[in-house]
């Protein structure tokens, strides 16, 4: 290490400045930094340990340009151009004239220290070293140096020539001016930053992995498939990847490591590791890097899916299923309606109950507007638009229903108001068809014990917009019937929904995956870490995630939201699932998001 502190003498390099960098390792993440750094017009020094290592890189590199050319994103004289700018080496010493060195190392504090010790006694005394750490401490790797002022975080995400986000880290000595020339050079990669303190998982990592772990746990407890798990927050929330595949993607070591590193810092017990991460790597299942992890791989780095011992057997032991010809439907709201159309579109006869001719003539008229916007955009012709509305039958009598096979209730997410229902309609219903409620979060094991028939009460979790999305959640109680789940997965099938089959426990899988994540955002906004917007940026443009958590709160409700966390809360009473004060005062307030114009943002 240098014993005179260079950044006391030395002026940090500027944003126009920086036209030679370092990238020190190049698996996945350096590798696809230093396309990142070439395409920019800037020259690279590519740093690996060994020839074998130093190789695989450069395949890693020239294949992912290659790619790039086949989708005309690059033409092959830009292609050999960024290629030209790349020197690749095993030799820290050639980096003596770079403006700015970013480490992708291995995520250990050991490796990162002892590297930037080394490159403190290399680089020039104007030099800026940025560590890629995901986890670890920024400014503990700093105090290697004898520049901590001219040490920062430059985080970015998986794959680094996509992803058009990095977080930039700053410690207590971070000079701002660094800071800000570092923010400005991710600009000139077309990147958007944002400027975080040090802490375990900044902002994306901090709120990405406490889910991620949430989900290894759902996993290890048999609640549900790893192909239902995933399933269900691809098409229940549009994630781009469910959990699980996510995490062998990322690396289960990488993983381990970074939730490992955030639970000593934090000691939340939400991120201590669950145990089955830490026996499979053991065991050498890492992911798509060793051919196995949660999933089982064509060939190690392949993303291929191969069936395993784990993979459901769809063609397994045969359960009989109940005739489902005609069903129907209780509710008026946007769920309602929306279910009645899904199963009218599917050529089932429908019964829908409201409360009034106006409520039922409301219903009609949302679906025959929604019909029509299909057949205009060509998703549906004008016979089946046609047949579809010939099928849908309004009442405002319950009595209505004793022939259906089926009733979906879709009321208010009230228990009194549905435990009513439910007695109501195990008296109506003819013996044999199935009572299913669409609750949410509410405990369906109440609604079958006020039933004579608690064996033929099953949960069907649609999500909104019904007629659109493709997830179904069917909750299965301790008293419901294999057939009855049985002929709820095929049903929904024949309406065009991808059914996930999951035991009756708060949350399901998706709000119970979902709501503790937003719950988190909320914590890490009140902590005043980062703002609402940073922190929709990093989940959006990081992660890609559809919207960012604050977005979704407000659309989803805050009074809505607040009652889901309270009934998880109450149920598994963990800790880190009270709901975060901030949501209670803005409930009180009456700030619930888009619904009243102000919830955690004001709209005109």
């Amino acid at each position: 290490m240098s014993q005179t502190p260079i950044s006391d003498s030395a002026t940090p390099a500027t944003p126009s400045s920086i036209t030679r960098v370092g990238v020190v390792g190049l698996g996945t993440m350096g590798a696809g930094i230093t396309e990142v750094v070439a395409r920019s017009g800037a020259h690279v020094w590519a740093v690996e340990a060994t020839e074998v290592d130093l190789a695989r890189g450069v395949k890693t590199i020239e294949g992912s340009t290659s790619r790039a050319v086949a989708k005309g994103k690059l033409s092959d004289q830009e292609r050999t151009e960024l290629l030209a700018r790349i020197t690749f080496t095993t030799s820290l010493s050639d980096l003596a004239e770079v403006d700015l060195v970013v480490e992708a190392v291995p995520e250990s504090m050991e490796i990162k220290s002892a590297l930037f010790a080394a490159l403190d006694e290399i680089t020039p005394a104007h030099a800026i070293l940025a560590s890629n750490t995901s986890s670890l401490s920024v400014t503990e790797i700093s105090v290697a140096t004898g520049r901590p002022s001219q040490v920062v975080g430059l985080h970015f995400f998986n794959p680094a020539p996509v992803q058009a986000f990095v977080e930039i880290v700053r410690t207590v000595v971070s000079s701002p001016e660094v800071v800000d020339t570092v923010a400005e050079f991710a600009r000139r990669l077309g990147k958007e930053p944002v400027v975080v303190g040090d802490k375990a998982g900044f902002i994306a990592n901090a709120l990405l992995f406490g889910y991620l772990n949430h989900a290894v746990t759902m996993y290890e407890q048999k609640y549900a498939t790893r192909e239902d798990i995933d399933a269900s927050m691809r098409l229940g929330c549009g994630l781009p990847m469910g959990p699980l595949a996510l995490l062998d993607l990322i690396g289960l070591d990488t993983a381990y490591e970074i939730l490992d590193t955030m639970y000593k810092e934090g000691r939340d017990r939400l991120h201590a590791p669950s145990p089955v991460l830490k026996h499979m790597v053991t065991a050498g299942l890492r992911g798509r890097k060793s051919g196995r992890g949660f999933y089982t791989y064509e060939a190690p780095h392949s993303p291929a899916v191969v069936v395993d011992a784990h993979t459901p057997n769809t063609a397994g032991e045969a359960v009989a299923t109940r005739g489902i010809g005609s069903v129907g439907v209780v509710g008026s709201g946007t769920m309602a309606t929306g279910i009645a159309e899904a199963f009218a579109k599917a050529g089932l006869d429908v019964i829908y109950v409201a409360r009034s001719e106006d409520k039922v003539k409301a219903v009609r008229g949302a679906v025959e507007k929604s019909l029509e916007k299909a057949v205009q955009r060509g998703k549906l012709d004008e016979a089946g638009r046609d047949a579809a509305l010939a099928r849908l039958v309004g009442s405002t009598k319950l009595d209505d229903l004793a022939k259906v096979d089926l009733v979906v209730e879709a009321i208010v997410e009230e228990l009194s108001v549905k435990l009513a229902l439910f007695e109501n309609l195990d008296e109506i219903c003819k013996p044999g068809a199935i009572l299913a409620t669409t609750t949410s979060s509410l405990p369906v094991v109440e609604m079958a014990a006020i039933t004579s028939r608690p064996q033929d009460v099953v949960g069907l979790h649609f999500f909104n917009p019904a007629a659109v999305m493709k997830l179904v959640e069917i909750v299965s109680t301790v008293a419901t019937s294999d057939d009855v789940i049985a002929t709820s997965r095929e049903l929904c099938l024949r309406i065009d929904k991808h059914p996930v089959v999951c035991a009756d426990r708060a949350g399901f899988i998706v709000n119970a995956l979902l709501f503790p994540y937003l719950n988190d955002a909320i914590r890490m906004l009140e902590m005043n870490y980062a703002d609402a917007d940073d922190i929709d940026l990093a989940m959006k443009r990081g992660c890609g995630y559809p919207m960012g958590p604050f977005e979704l709160l407000d659309v989803v409700g805050l009074d809505v939201s607040l009652a889901i966390q309270q009934t998880l809360y109450r149920e598994f009473r963990e800790r880190g699932f009270a709901p975060a004060p901030r949501l209670e005062h803005l409930v009180t307030a009456g700030y619930l998001g888009r619904k009243t114009g102000r919830g955690f943002r004001v709209y005109a």
